[in-house]
């Protein structure tokens, strides 16, 4: 596994997220805790062969949850938002 796919966990596939791309040309991803945007912005242009123009971070702590009298607590996510050159794609989305 490379470096670029350590940084770059996942796409994340929601409603909300597929209007992001159709009518602004931004695509989500699930990304490494640690990373920052210069480390985000190289594993994207290398992995899709892509030119970023922005990006825009978020981080969701993780919820307790209760499994009867155990707490417990979900993992902290990060999320980027990167917006592409106009008239660029990344294909894996399901895109042509």
């Amino acid at each position: 596994m490379s470096m670029y796919h350590r940084i770059i966990k996942s796409p994340s596939i929601t409603e909300k997220n597929t209007i992001l791309r159709s009518e602004q040309n931004k695509y989500v991803f699930e990304v490494d805790t640690k990373a920052n945007k210069i480390e985000i912005k190289e594993a994207v242009e290398k992995l899709f062969k892509v030119n970023v123009v922005k990006i825009n971070t978020a981080i969701a702590k993780g919820k307790k949850k209760r499994m009867g009298r155990f707490v417990g607590k979900r993992t902290d996510r990060k999320k980027a938002i990167i917006t592409l050159e106009e008239g660029q794609s990344i294909a894996q989305f399901g895109e042509v």
